[in-house]
Protein backbone atom coordinates (compact mmCIF):
# COMPACT_ATOMS: atom_id res chain seq x y z
CA UNK A 1 0.00 0.00 0.00
CA UNK A 2 2.88 2.50 0.71
CA UNK A 3 4.22 1.65 -2.28
CA UNK A 4 1.89 2.68 -4.29
CA UNK A 5 0.61 5.33 -2.18
CA UNK A 6 4.63 6.43 -3.06
CA UNK A 7 4.24 6.02 -6.93
CA UNK A 8 0.80 7.84 -6.95
CA UNK A 9 2.35 10.54 -5.25
CA UNK A 10 5.56 10.40 -7.80
CA UNK A 11 3.30 10.87 -10.61
CA UNK A 12 1.52 13.82 -8.92
CA UNK A 13 4.67 15.87 -8.87
CA UNK A 14 5.53 15.52 -12.25
CA UNK A 15 2.24 16.69 -13.62
CA UNK A 16 2.30 19.20 -10.93
CA UNK A 17 5.97 20.10 -12.44
CA UNK A 18 4.92 20.24 -15.87
CA UNK A 19 1.43 22.02 -15.02
CA UNK A 20 3.88 24.92 -13.40
CA UNK A 21 6.03 25.58 -16.76
CA UNK A 22 2.89 25.43 -19.09
CA UNK A 23 1.74 28.02 -16.44
CA UNK A 24 4.51 30.13 -16.48
CA UNK A 25 4.72 30.23 -20.36
CA UNK A 26 0.57 31.04 -20.52
CA UNK A 27 1.63 34.05 -17.78
CA UNK A 28 4.53 34.88 -20.18
CA UNK A 29 2.18 34.69 -23.72
CA UNK A 30 -0.61 36.56 -21.62
CA UNK A 31 1.62 39.41 -20.33
CA UNK A 32 2.92 39.99 -23.85
CA UNK A 33 -0.50 39.78 -25.58
CA UNK A 34 -1.15 42.82 -22.71
CA UNK A 35 1.91 44.63 -23.80
CA UNK A 36 0.76 44.33 -27.34
CA UNK A 37 -2.64 45.95 -27.25
CA UNK A 38 -1.58 48.66 -25.08
CA UNK A 39 1.73 49.54 -28.17
CA UNK A 40 -1.43 49.04 -30.63
CA UNK A 41 -3.72 50.98 -29.13
CA UNK A 42 -1.56 53.81 -28.68
CA UNK A 43 -0.88 53.27 -32.69
CA UNK A 44 -4.06 54.38 -33.20
CA UNK A 45 -4.05 58.02 -31.51
CA UNK A 46 -0.88 59.37 -34.07
CA UNK A 47 -3.67 60.61 -36.28
CA UNK A 48 -3.11 64.00 -37.05
CA UNK A 49 -1.62 64.53 -40.47
CA UNK A 50 -2.00 68.59 -40.07
CA UNK A 51 1.31 70.07 -40.78
CA UNK A 52 1.30 72.79 -37.73
CA UNK A 53 3.59 72.86 -35.47
CA UNK A 54 1.30 71.99 -32.43
CA UNK A 55 -0.12 68.64 -33.52
CA UNK A 56 3.17 67.80 -35.05
CA UNK A 57 4.67 68.56 -31.72
CA UNK A 58 1.87 66.24 -30.28
CA UNK A 59 2.28 63.35 -32.84
CA UNK A 60 6.25 63.40 -31.58
CA UNK A 61 5.08 63.17 -28.06
CA UNK A 62 3.15 60.28 -28.91
CA UNK A 63 5.45 58.68 -31.44
CA UNK A 64 8.07 59.29 -29.07
CA UNK A 65 6.09 57.51 -26.02
CA UNK A 66 5.50 54.79 -29.16
CA UNK A 67 9.30 53.99 -29.41
CA UNK A 68 9.99 53.88 -25.50
CA UNK A 69 7.33 51.86 -24.85
CA UNK A 70 8.54 49.06 -27.68
CA UNK A 71 12.21 49.55 -26.77
CA UNK A 72 11.09 47.84 -23.46
CA UNK A 73 8.54 45.84 -24.92
CA UNK A 74 12.03 44.25 -26.59
CA UNK A 75 13.65 44.01 -23.70
CA UNK A 76 11.33 42.29 -21.63
CA UNK A 77 11.03 39.87 -24.82
CA UNK A 78 14.87 39.45 -24.73
CA UNK A 79 14.68 38.56 -21.06
CA UNK A 80 11.34 36.19 -21.58
CA UNK A 81 13.62 34.07 -23.93
CA UNK A 82 16.41 33.84 -21.78
CA UNK A 83 14.01 32.49 -18.95
CA UNK A 84 12.05 30.13 -21.59
CA UNK A 85 15.94 28.94 -22.33
CA UNK A 86 16.99 28.34 -18.81
CA UNK A 87 13.84 26.45 -18.81
CA UNK A 88 14.35 24.53 -21.81
CA UNK A 89 17.66 23.52 -20.04
CA UNK A 90 16.28 22.21 -17.06
CA UNK A 91 13.41 20.56 -18.84
CA UNK A 92 16.20 18.60 -21.07
CA UNK A 93 18.44 18.01 -18.03
CA UNK A 94 15.42 16.39 -16.21
CA UNK A 95 14.44 14.06 -19.56
CA UNK A 96 17.65 12.67 -19.68
CA UNK A 97 17.66 11.72 -16.02
CA UNK A 98 14.29 9.75 -16.61
CA UNK A 99 15.31 8.41 -19.81
CA UNK A 100 18.32 6.89 -18.18
CA UNK A 101 15.87 6.15 -15.16
CA UNK A 102 13.36 4.56 -17.92
CA UNK A 103 16.38 2.49 -19.75
CA UNK A 104 17.41 0.65 -16.24
CA UNK A 105 13.60 0.21 -15.19
CA UNK A 106 13.58 -1.92 -18.35
CA UNK A 107 16.77 -3.77 -18.24
CA UNK A 108 15.50 -5.24 -14.69
CA UNK A 109 11.74 -5.28 -16.17
CA UNK A 110 13.43 -7.58 -18.89
CA UNK A 111 15.18 -9.93 -16.79
CA UNK A 112 12.15 -10.30 -14.43
CA UNK A 113 10.55 -11.13 -17.56
CA UNK A 114 12.74 -13.97 -18.53
CA UNK A 115 13.52 -15.66 -15.79
CA UNK A 116 9.44 -15.71 -15.67
CA UNK A 117 9.29 -16.85 -18.72
CA UNK A 118 12.08 -19.82 -17.99
CA UNK A 119 9.57 -20.95 -15.01
CA UNK A 120 6.61 -20.16 -16.49
CA UNK A 121 5.06 -23.11 -15.96
CA UNK A 122 2.88 -24.16 -12.65
CA UNK A 123 4.60 -27.56 -12.79
CA UNK A 124 8.14 -25.95 -12.75
CA UNK A 125 6.62 -24.29 -9.56
CA UNK A 126 5.48 -26.83 -7.87
CA UNK A 127 8.48 -28.82 -8.56
CA UNK A 128 10.60 -26.49 -6.83
CA UNK A 129 8.69 -26.02 -3.74
CA UNK A 130 7.87 -29.70 -3.04
CA UNK A 131 11.79 -30.25 -3.75
CA UNK A 132 12.52 -28.85 -0.75
CA UNK A 133 14.46 -30.59 2.46
CA UNK A 134 11.78 -29.81 4.92
CA UNK A 135 8.85 -27.63 5.66
CA UNK A 136 10.36 -24.55 6.46
CA UNK A 137 12.32 -24.58 3.37
CA UNK A 138 9.40 -25.39 1.23
CA UNK A 139 7.84 -21.83 2.98
CA UNK A 140 10.42 -19.93 2.39
CA UNK A 141 10.20 -21.02 -1.17
CA UNK A 142 6.43 -20.46 -1.70
CA UNK A 143 7.15 -16.93 -0.32
CA UNK A 144 9.81 -16.25 -2.89
CA UNK A 145 7.92 -17.51 -5.68
CA UNK A 146 4.79 -15.30 -4.49
CA UNK A 147 7.27 -12.09 -3.55
CA UNK A 148 8.79 -12.40 -7.18
CA UNK A 149 5.51 -12.26 -8.66
CA UNK A 150 4.90 -9.17 -6.66
CA UNK A 151 8.11 -7.77 -7.66
CA UNK A 152 7.52 -8.28 -11.28
CA UNK A 153 4.20 -6.96 -11.12
CA UNK A 154 5.76 -3.97 -9.07
CA UNK A 155 8.70 -3.48 -11.77
CA UNK A 156 6.02 -3.39 -14.64
CA UNK A 157 4.44 -0.37 -12.79
CA UNK A 158 7.80 1.34 -12.37
CA UNK A 159 8.37 1.20 -16.16
CA UNK A 160 4.75 2.71 -17.03
CA UNK A 161 5.10 5.50 -14.01
CA UNK A 162 8.53 6.22 -15.59
CA UNK A 163 6.96 6.09 -19.46
CA UNK A 164 4.28 8.39 -18.59
CA UNK A 165 7.36 10.76 -16.70
CA UNK A 166 9.19 10.82 -19.73
CA UNK A 167 5.68 11.79 -21.58
CA UNK A 168 5.17 14.62 -20.03
CA UNK A 169 8.30 16.06 -19.77
CA UNK A 170 8.78 15.89 -23.64
CA UNK A 171 5.46 17.48 -23.64
CA UNK A 172 7.02 20.22 -21.44
CA UNK A 173 10.22 20.40 -23.53
CA UNK A 174 8.08 20.58 -26.75
CA UNK A 175 5.38 23.19 -25.54
CA UNK A 176 8.91 25.42 -24.03
CA UNK A 177 10.47 25.06 -27.90
CA UNK A 178 7.62 26.60 -29.65
CA UNK A 179 6.87 29.29 -26.54
CA UNK A 180 10.59 30.40 -27.80
CA UNK A 181 10.08 30.28 -31.20
CA UNK A 182 7.04 32.59 -30.90
CA UNK A 183 8.74 35.13 -28.66
CA UNK A 184 11.41 35.35 -31.36
CA UNK A 185 9.34 35.58 -34.02
CA UNK A 186 7.29 38.63 -32.21
CA UNK A 187 10.68 39.91 -31.09
CA UNK A 188 11.53 40.51 -35.23
CA UNK A 189 8.11 42.08 -35.66
CA UNK A 190 8.63 44.18 -33.08
CA UNK A 191 12.47 45.26 -33.77
CA UNK A 192 11.27 46.07 -37.38
CA UNK A 193 8.12 47.85 -36.45
CA UNK A 194 10.77 49.81 -34.27
CA UNK A 195 12.88 50.69 -37.22
CA UNK A 196 10.02 52.04 -38.89
CA UNK A 197 8.71 54.33 -35.80
CA UNK A 198 12.26 55.20 -35.96
CA UNK A 199 12.53 56.69 -39.51
CA UNK A 200 9.13 58.33 -38.90
CA UNK A 201 10.16 60.00 -35.63
CA UNK A 202 13.66 61.36 -37.39
CA UNK A 203 11.61 62.89 -40.43
CA UNK A 204 9.14 63.91 -37.87
CA UNK A 205 12.09 65.92 -36.39
CA UNK A 206 13.41 67.63 -39.61
CA UNK A 207 10.33 69.07 -40.54
CA UNK A 208 10.08 70.68 -36.53
CA UNK A 209 13.82 71.85 -37.14
CA UNK A 210 12.17 74.16 -39.90
CA UNK A 211 9.88 75.93 -37.69
CA UNK A 212 12.05 76.51 -34.77
CA UNK A 213 10.37 80.14 -33.88
CA UNK A 214 6.81 78.69 -34.55
CA UNK A 215 8.13 76.18 -31.89
CA UNK A 216 9.19 78.44 -29.62
CA UNK A 217 6.15 80.65 -29.78
CA UNK A 218 3.92 77.43 -29.23
CA UNK A 219 5.87 76.50 -26.27
CA UNK A 220 6.23 79.75 -24.40
CA UNK A 221 1.80 80.28 -25.09
CA UNK A 222 1.73 76.30 -23.26
CA UNK A 223 4.00 77.66 -20.42
CA UNK A 224 2.10 81.04 -19.91
CA UNK A 225 -1.61 79.12 -19.57
CA UNK A 226 -0.10 76.40 -17.37
CA UNK A 227 1.19 78.66 -14.65
CA UNK A 228 -2.13 80.48 -15.11
CA UNK A 229 -3.88 76.95 -14.34
CA UNK A 230 -1.22 75.90 -11.87
CA UNK A 231 -1.42 78.69 -9.65
CA UNK A 232 -5.38 78.32 -9.63
CA UNK A 233 -4.35 74.71 -8.49
CA UNK A 234 -2.54 75.66 -5.96
CA UNK A 235 -5.03 78.08 -4.84
CA UNK A 236 -7.28 75.40 -4.34
CA UNK A 237 -5.37 73.08 -2.82
CA UNK A 238 -4.07 75.48 0.15
CA UNK A 239 -7.83 76.18 0.69
CA UNK A 240 -8.37 72.54 1.02
CA UNK A 241 -5.67 72.12 3.31
CA UNK A 242 -6.86 75.43 5.43
CA UNK A 243 -10.50 74.04 5.23
CA UNK A 244 -8.53 70.42 6.50
CA UNK A 245 -6.93 71.96 9.12
CA UNK A 246 -10.05 73.98 10.55
CA UNK A 247 -11.54 70.30 10.72
CA UNK A 248 -9.21 69.26 12.45
CA UNK A 249 -9.03 71.80 14.91
CA UNK A 250 -12.70 71.42 15.44
CA UNK A 251 -12.45 67.95 16.14
CA UNK A 252 -9.78 68.46 18.75
CA UNK A 253 -12.06 71.06 20.06
CA UNK A 254 -14.82 68.63 20.25
CA UNK A 255 -12.38 66.02 21.99
CA UNK A 256 -11.27 68.56 24.28
CA UNK A 257 -15.06 69.50 25.67
CA UNK A 258 -16.16 65.65 25.19
CA UNK A 259 -13.12 65.29 27.75
CA UNK A 260 -13.96 68.00 30.24
CA UNK A 261 -17.72 67.12 30.79
CA UNK A 262 -16.65 63.73 31.12
CA UNK A 263 -14.01 65.24 33.84
CA UNK A 264 -16.63 66.73 35.68
CA UNK A 265 -18.96 64.14 35.70
CA UNK A 266 -16.03 62.02 37.42
CA UNK A 267 -15.50 64.77 39.58
CA UNK A 268 -18.79 64.82 40.93
CA UNK A 269 -18.90 61.28 41.57
CA UNK A 270 -16.26 61.20 43.26
CA UNK A 271 -17.27 64.14 45.14
CA UNK A 272 -20.69 61.84 46.03
CA UNK A 273 -18.18 59.10 47.09
CA UNK A 274 -15.65 60.96 48.92
CA UNK A 275 -13.11 59.95 47.50
CA UNK A 276 -9.73 61.54 46.35
CA UNK A 277 -9.86 64.12 43.42
CA UNK A 278 -8.03 62.19 40.36
CA UNK A 279 -5.26 64.30 38.86
CA UNK A 280 -6.21 66.26 35.77
CA UNK A 281 -4.89 64.45 32.87
CA UNK A 282 -3.94 66.65 29.15
CA UNK A 283 -5.96 67.32 26.38
CA UNK A 284 -4.69 64.95 23.67
CA UNK A 285 -3.54 67.28 20.65
CA UNK A 286 -5.80 66.27 17.74
CA UNK A 287 -3.30 66.36 14.93
CA UNK A 288 -4.95 63.94 11.86
CA UNK A 289 -8.46 62.94 10.85
CA UNK A 290 -8.97 59.29 11.26
CA UNK A 291 -10.64 58.77 8.24
CA UNK A 292 -7.81 61.05 6.00
CA UNK A 293 -5.09 58.76 7.97
CA UNK A 294 -6.42 55.56 6.86
CA UNK A 295 -7.02 56.51 3.27
CA UNK A 296 -3.72 58.09 3.20
CA UNK A 297 -2.09 54.98 4.25
CA UNK A 298 -4.02 52.56 1.66
CA UNK A 299 -3.08 55.34 -0.87
CA UNK A 300 0.52 54.68 -0.20
CA UNK A 301 0.54 50.93 -0.38
CA UNK A 302 -1.40 51.18 -3.72
CA UNK A 303 1.55 53.13 -5.28
CA UNK A 304 2.68 51.89 -8.59
CA UNK A 305 -1.03 49.78 -9.03
CA UNK A 306 -3.25 52.98 -9.34
CA UNK A 307 -5.57 52.76 -12.75
CA UNK A 308 -4.45 55.35 -15.44
CA UNK A 309 -7.20 58.30 -15.01
CA UNK A 310 -8.56 57.64 -18.87
CA UNK A 311 -10.36 55.31 -20.51
CA UNK A 312 -9.89 53.36 -23.31
CA UNK A 313 -6.52 53.33 -25.62
CA UNK A 314 -3.87 55.79 -24.29
CA UNK A 315 -0.49 57.02 -25.15
CA UNK A 316 1.66 59.71 -22.20
CA UNK A 317 2.72 62.37 -24.20
CA UNK A 318 4.04 64.52 -21.40
CA UNK A 319 6.06 63.92 -18.67
CA UNK A 320 6.53 65.32 -15.46
CA UNK A 321 9.27 67.65 -14.58
CA UNK A 322 11.66 69.25 -16.30
CA UNK A 323 12.94 68.13 -19.44
CA UNK A 324 14.51 68.47 -23.05
CA UNK A 325 12.46 67.28 -25.85
CA UNK A 326 14.97 65.25 -27.71
CA UNK A 327 15.83 65.89 -31.58
CA UNK A 328 14.94 69.78 -30.95
CA UNK A 329 16.92 72.19 -30.10
CA UNK A 330 16.50 74.72 -26.96
CA UNK A 331 13.00 72.67 -26.39
CA UNK A 332 12.66 72.27 -22.73
CA UNK A 333 9.38 71.43 -21.28
CA UNK A 334 8.17 71.89 -17.43
CA UNK A 335 5.16 70.01 -16.39
CA UNK A 336 3.38 69.76 -13.12
CA UNK A 337 2.02 66.86 -13.87
CA UNK A 338 1.54 64.45 -17.22
CA UNK A 339 -0.16 64.76 -20.19
CA UNK A 340 -1.66 61.91 -21.31
CA UNK A 341 -3.66 61.44 -25.22
CA UNK A 342 -6.77 59.51 -25.86
CA UNK A 343 -9.60 58.47 -28.46
CA UNK A 344 -11.82 61.04 -28.78
CA UNK A 345 -14.50 60.20 -26.19
CA UNK A 346 -12.23 59.43 -23.38
CA UNK A 347 -13.48 59.82 -20.07
CA UNK A 348 -11.73 60.87 -16.89
CA UNK A 349 -11.66 58.55 -13.81
CA UNK A 350 -10.86 58.62 -10.36
CA UNK A 351 -7.82 56.59 -9.44
CA UNK A 352 -9.07 56.14 -5.97
CA UNK A 353 -11.47 56.31 -3.48
CA UNK A 354 -11.96 60.01 -2.45
CA UNK A 355 -13.93 63.03 -1.87
CA UNK A 356 -14.59 65.92 -4.98
CA UNK A 357 -13.15 68.83 -3.08
CA UNK A 358 -13.03 71.18 -5.38
CA UNK A 359 -14.48 71.67 -9.40
CA UNK A 360 -12.96 75.00 -11.48
CA UNK A 361 -13.36 76.57 -14.94
CA UNK A 362 -10.64 77.79 -16.74
CA UNK A 363 -10.44 78.70 -20.87
CA UNK A 364 -13.94 77.14 -20.84
CA UNK A 365 -12.98 73.53 -19.62
CA UNK A 366 -13.75 72.19 -16.29
CA UNK A 367 -11.40 71.15 -13.58
CA UNK A 368 -11.50 68.98 -10.61
CA UNK A 369 -9.89 68.14 -7.56
CA UNK A 370 -10.33 64.81 -5.45
CA UNK A 371 -8.70 64.83 -2.42
CA UNK A 372 -7.23 60.82 -0.78
CA UNK A 373 -6.89 62.24 2.52
CA UNK A 374 -3.71 63.84 2.54
CA UNK A 375 -3.22 63.43 -1.26
CA UNK A 376 -4.94 65.29 -4.11
CA UNK A 377 -5.72 63.96 -7.78
CA UNK A 378 -6.10 66.82 -10.17
CA UNK A 379 -7.89 66.19 -13.86
CA UNK A 380 -7.99 69.11 -16.18
CA UNK A 381 -9.17 70.01 -19.71
CA UNK A 382 -13.13 68.27 -19.11
CA UNK A 383 -15.70 69.48 -21.69
CA UNK A 384 -18.24 68.44 -19.54
CA UNK A 385 -17.91 66.78 -15.64
CA UNK A 386 -20.63 64.48 -14.02
CA UNK A 387 -19.92 64.62 -10.28
CA UNK A 388 -20.36 67.85 -8.08
CA UNK A 389 -18.31 69.01 -4.95
CA UNK A 390 -18.68 66.69 -2.07
CA UNK A 391 -19.14 63.89 -3.99
CA UNK A 392 -17.70 60.72 -2.26
CA UNK A 393 -15.88 58.68 -5.52
CA UNK A 394 -14.56 54.60 -5.62
CA UNK A 395 -11.85 53.66 -7.58
CA UNK A 396 -12.42 54.36 -11.16
CA UNK A 397 -15.84 56.03 -11.32
CA UNK A 398 -16.30 58.49 -14.03
CA UNK A 399 -15.77 62.06 -13.53
CA UNK A 400 -16.23 63.70 -17.04
CA UNK A 401 -15.92 63.91 -20.65
CA UNK A 402 -12.30 64.86 -21.63
CA UNK A 403 -12.17 67.67 -24.33
CA UNK A 404 -11.20 67.32 -27.66
CA UNK A 405 -9.60 70.11 -29.42
CA UNK A 406 -10.07 71.86 -33.11
CA UNK A 407 -7.33 69.53 -34.14
CA UNK A 408 -8.41 66.47 -32.88
CA UNK A 409 -6.56 66.13 -29.86
CA UNK A 410 -8.11 64.13 -26.63
CA UNK A 411 -5.64 65.14 -23.80
CA UNK A 412 -6.30 64.85 -20.48
CA UNK A 413 -3.78 66.64 -17.93
CA UNK A 414 -3.04 65.22 -14.92
CA UNK A 415 -1.69 66.20 -11.57
CA UNK A 416 -1.06 64.55 -8.19
CA UNK A 417 -0.35 66.24 -4.88
CA UNK A 418 0.55 65.14 -0.88
CA UNK A 419 -1.12 68.44 0.29
CA UNK A 420 1.13 70.79 -1.15
CA UNK A 421 3.99 68.53 -2.62
CA UNK A 422 4.19 67.40 -5.81
CA UNK A 423 4.44 64.52 -7.12
CA UNK A 424 5.51 62.54 -10.16
CA UNK A 425 1.87 60.88 -11.26
CA UNK A 426 3.69 58.19 -13.68
CA UNK A 427 5.67 56.63 -10.15
CA UNK A 428 2.12 55.87 -8.68
CA UNK A 429 0.00 54.71 -12.08
CA UNK A 430 0.37 50.98 -13.17
CA UNK A 431 1.04 50.49 -17.32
Amino acid sequence: MKRMIGIVLTVLVSVSLCAQSTKKIRELEKQHAALQKQISDSESLLQSTKQDVKSQLDNLAVLSGQITDRKQYIETIEKDVQVIQKEISRLKTELNTLERELAEKKKKYEKSVMYMYKNKSVQEKLMFIFSADNLSQMYRRMRYVREYADYQRRQGKEVQRKQYQVSEKQKSLLASRNAKENILKQGEAEKLKLEAQEKERKALLSALQKKQWEIQHEIKEKRRSANRLNAEIDRLIEMEIEAARKRKEAEARRKAEAKRKQKEAQKETLAENKKAEAPESKVEVYKTDNEDRRLSDVFEKNKGKLPMPITGAYAIVGHYGKYQVKGLRNVRLDNKGIDIKGKEGAQARVIFDGEVSAIFQYNGLANVLVRHGSYISVYCNLSSVLVKKGSVLKTKDVIGQVHTDATGNTVLHFQLRKETAKLNPELWLIR
